[in-house]
């Protein structure tokens, strides 16, 4: 079976996103499957029309010139469209396989009905909910429902449908699209990628000026829903019970600055440490150093809706941690047993969770078991993928598959 992918962006650029969907491609060539991998505009520049990453070859869109608002996105769906065709037309995939935002889709709907190949669209997040955290429209507007309906307009005309987490498919489903129609495809972890946490590095936690500190940390981009605005307001309380304490950020992001600016307020800037982006392959020297990982996010569509990696990859690490009780939480996490969960927006249940946490270190190495346990059986990737399967056959002749 020949399929034919279409990316928002890609490797090299590190994301969920990207990681998400490297990890399909490499089970489904696992399976004996032929994929090919376009990205669209927003990749940016690319060394190549054709580039090699980590043994993946990727077909590039040229990056577009700035525009304002709908002409962009407009001038963006035509050149998709036309790299779309173009690929197409030489590979002759049996399958188009198009990945959100719903920009890609409507270019790939279009190439599909005309050269007679099937589409099959997987929704990681709605456009609309991601356009409210970064603050280019609100819950409600006029943008926001001509958006959501552009999304709906698609999944009513696609072939399948895939998407990430229950939330995500409930919603597809009260927009009246058929239960056969969509599948989920589970965020998981390629388990031999993630070792068990290691001995920490005496001399990168010398420099952070760690030692001989309990570590609150967080790896990963600062974006708005990430809730670290409400870990730092934390840390006051969290320090009478914990007064050792230091909080690790590792990464950066749109919230970098506010944060900064949050933990001078509040005389917590000797006790919040801003490590900066790091690259791959040293992140996980940044984890050894980190006693505890917190995952606040703030309760809003996006993160009531959408399941995140980076539990998963906390499990797979052996690694403890708290997080609120958002719904893409609660499809991951078990509470007490494989982490703990608080309830989110709240300053003193979260100042709680983390003091009980330390009191219970005792247990730690029981979280850290049934975490690595439940990914190991169930949230792994060979098992996500196998789940194409059958909805790629209804579509596909036999003789492809």
């Amino acid at each position: 079976m020949r399929i034919l992918h279409v990316f928002d962006h890609s490797i090299p650029l590190h994301s969920g996103y990207t990681f998400r969907s490297a990890a399909i491609l490499r089970e489904q060539r696992a399976l004996g499957w032929e994929t090919f991998h376009l990205t669209s505009p927003k990749q940016g520049e690319a060394a190549a029309a054709e580039e090699e990453i980590d043994g993946l070859c990727f077909f590039r869109t040229p990056a577009q010139a700035p525009a304002p608002p709908v002409i962009g996105e407009v001038a963006l769906m035509r050149a998709l469209e036309a790299r779309i065709g173009e690929i197409a037309a030489r590979l002759c995939p049996d399958l188009i396989h198009v990945h959100s935002p719903v920009l890609n889709a409507l270019p790939a709907l279009r190439v599909g009905r005309r050269l007679g190949i099937p589409v099959v669209y997987e929704i990681r997040a709605f456009w609309e909910d991601a356009a409210v955290d970064h603050g280019t429209t609100s819950e409600g507007s006029l943008r926001y429902r001509l958006t959501r309906a552009l999304e709906t307009y698609a999944l009513r005309r696609v072939d399948h449908i895939f998407t990430i987490c229950a939330g995500l498919r409930a919603d597809i489903l009260a927009r009246g699209i058929p239960a056969d129609r969509v599948t989920v495809i589970p965020n998981a972890v390629d388990i031999e990628s993630f070792q068990l946490s290691g001995v920490p590095d005496a001399a990168l936690r010398a420099r952070l000026g760690l030692d001989a500190a309990t570590v609150i940390g967080f790896v990963g981009s600062f974006y708005a829903y990430e809730g670290l605005d409400l870990l730092l307001d934390a840390v006051p309380g969290i320090l009478v019970r914990q007064p050792d304490l230091r909080v690790l950020l590792v990464g950066g992001g749109p919230q970098e600055a506010n944060l900064k600016a949050q933990a001078a307020r509040l005389g917590i800037g000797d006790r919040v440490i801003f490590a900066g982006r790091v690259p791959h392959d040293e992140v996980s020297r940044y984890y050894d150093l980190i006693d505890l990982l917190a995952y606040p996010r703030h309760s809003m569509r996006l993160t009531e809706l959408v399941t995140p990696l980076k539990p998963l990859e906390a499990m797979a690490q052996g690694r403890v941690f708290v997080a609120s009780d958002v719904g893409g939480h609660k499809e991951l996490v078990r509470d007490g047993e494989t982490g703990r969960l608080f309830r989110a927006g709240s300053t003193s249940a979260l100042t709680a969770a983390v003091g009980e946490m330390f009191e219970q270190r005792g247990h730690w190495s029981d979280y850290r078991a049934a975490g690595r346990r439940f990914v190991e059986s169930e949230r792994n990737w060979r098992n996500s993928v196998e789940a194409y399967r059958v909805p790629y056959s209804r579509l596909v002749p036999e003789t492809a598959l």
